[in-house]
């Protein structure tokens, strides 16, 4: 799917540089400040806390499951795009280029059995699921006429949703809040204690990240695809799409997602970060036309 202190007025604290979870390093001069052996890249914090509360391994196992299950109904609606689809290449090739770079974010991506679909669908969506669970909409690449750089942009922002483990934390947060409630159910006899999470693999689809989240996954979406080689200034131009496809959208107050405006500068402010790495990374030795208009079914 994509922050007054006495002790501050008084001199005693360092100056802020969290905004959520987030770490904005984009200040011209911050270099100059930064040790020797400090992580090339941008900074996003740790991962939350609340990750903790539920198993990373079945999570994954839910979100392979559900996965399987679209896919298999996208099928039988002849609605998965063929492994030989262009732009089904397209993407696998492009996420053959990302997710070596995923592995220093999460090392459970190692072990992910890395999947990567095409659906026939006009939505402008796409996302990765716990576990390297990988599905674009046709809509999102004919809609936007995403270029490569674009494409890449998409992707490692959802890629960075599996990777920082942001439906591990939505979800942990919901078991946390089952298990208060369950356990004072319990002690006034009115349920049981230890009740297991029901119907996860259904939370993962219908899902949607905080705008701490989202934000998260642009700035380490731009890491990705710069080490990958697509330009990560591609992200800016893929929100000013975006911006332009989602005319009347809600204002950012009465949405989850960071308003298209604040997301563009927010990245702006990073590119600094990652330009290191995008001219020195390999670039793509193949390129790919963009998408045509999805063809009319016959009824």
């Amino acid at each position: 799917m994509f922050g007054d202190c006495a002790d501050c007025a008084a001199g005693r604290c360092a100056p802020p540089t969290q905004r959520g979870r987030r770490l904005f390093t984009g200040l011209l001069g911050a270099a100059a400040f930064m040790p020797a052996w400090a992580r090339e890249g941008v900074d996003v914090g740790p991962k939350s806390k609340f990750t903790g509360f539920v198993s990373a391994e079945q999570l994954e196992q839910a979100g392979g499951q559900q996965y399987a299950q679209m896919m298999r109904e996208a099928g039988q609606q002849r609605a998965l795009a063929p492994m030989e689809h262009p732009q089904a290449q397209r993407l696998r090739y492009i996420a053959q280029r990302i997710i070596p770079f995923s592995y220093e974010w999460n090392d459970r991506a190692r072990q992910w059995k890395w999947e990567v679909n095409l659906l026939a669908s006009t939505q402008l969506n796409a996302f990765c699921m716990p576990g390297g669970k990988i599905a674009f909409f046709y809509g999102i690449l004919d809609k936007l006429k995403l270029e490569d750089d674009e494409v890449a942009a998409i992707m490692g922002h959802e890629v960075a949703h599996a990777l920082r483990e942001h439906a591990r934390e939505r979800v942990g947060k919901s078991a946390a809040t089952n298990a208060v409630v369950e356990l004072g159910s319990a002690l006034l006899g009115l349920g049981n204690v230890g009740r297991g999470l029901a119907g996860m693999g259904a939370q993962l689809v219908n899902l949607r990240f905080s705008r701490d989240d989202e934000s998260e996954a642009d700035l380490v979406g731009i890491e990705l695809s710069a080490r990958a080689g697509y330009d990560p200034a591609a992200a800016v131009r893929l929100w000013e799409k975006m911006m332009a496809a989602n005319k009347g959208a809600p204002p950012q107050w009465l949405s989850t997602h960071p308003a298209s405006s604040t997301r563009i500068r927010d990245i702006q402010a990073n590119l600094p970060q990652v330009a290191g790495l995008y001219q020195r990374a390999p670039k793509p030795d193949q390129r790919f036309p963009v998408a045509p208009p999805l063809p009319v079914r016959p009824r």
